[in-house]
């Protein structure tokens, strides 16, 4: 497999010493820089003093759990993207992470390959390695204005802070200028990986883009649910 991203630091949470070194392994095969901390405290003092590209984050970890090292991450103002890695798999957990300001949710046990295509589509997707061209470009709906090139949402004049990922999905639906988008085509182009995993990872980003955006996210005006289709942007 080869790396798109290369040289990126990516800090890795994880208190099973074994897993640590198989991800470590696999990371620093295709050319990542990898650093390694074992527990909740661990993980946030690395990630607070290192800035690294992305962190993969386990849940169940001594000292405190992942779901506060990600809560404290994004309050210290940190946008790296976070793929959360662990055995919890209920609906309920995944949706917190997301909420708390998670990019990914891959559950173990997994398949390495499928998650070093998941980090390698959140470092391409991260506003520090995308690249930039062109003047700033503006789209609109309702009172949300997408500044594409700065990768920021202003709603009613006040910033929405979206994760690398919800951005990507809500500038995949921007872009099709109110045409229907399938799951499987979101999970291709904003995943960067085919869509045979899991497609409710498409409905829960959609679901927290109109909790940010929408005036009532259960019968919402933009972001609207095409049966048995998928999903459109209404502009």
């Amino acid at each position: 497999m080869e790396t798109l991203i290369r040289d990126a630091r990516v800090l890795v949470v994880e208190d099973n010493p074994d897993l640590a070194f198989g991800l470590r392994n696999n990371l620093e095969i295709e050319g990542y820089e990898v650093d390694v901390a074992e527990s909740g405290p661990g993980g946030l003092e690395r990630a607070r003093e290192g800035n690294p590209d992305l962190v993969i984050l386990d849940l169940m970890l001594p000292g405190f759990d992942g779901y506060r090292v990600l809560r404290a991450l994004r309050e210290d103002g940190l946008g790296m993207p976070v793929l959360i890695l662990t055995a919890r798999g209920e609906e309920a957990d995944k949706v917190r992470g997301f909420r708390l300001g998670a990019d990914d949710y891959v559950t173990k046990p997994f398949g390495v390959l499928e998650l070093l295509a998941r980090v390698e589509a959140l470092l391409r997707r991260s506003p520090k390695h995308r690249a930039e061209n062109g003047a700033p470009v503006h789209e609109r709906f309702g009172d949300v204005d997408v500044d594409i090139s700065a990768r920021a949402v202003h709603r009613d004049g006040q910033a929405v802070s979206l994760t690398p990922m919800e951005f990507d999905l809500l500038l995949a639906l921007l872009r099709r200028r109110g045409a229907v988008a399938s799951r499987l085509d979101l999970m291709k182009e904003v995943w960067g990986y085919h869509a045979s995993v899991v497609s409710r990872t498409v409905d829960t980003h959609v679901a927290e883009l109109r909790r940010k955006l929408e005036d009532d996210p259960a019968m919402p005006r933009h972001i609207l649910t095409v049966r048995k289709a998928g999903y459109r942007l209404q502009t």
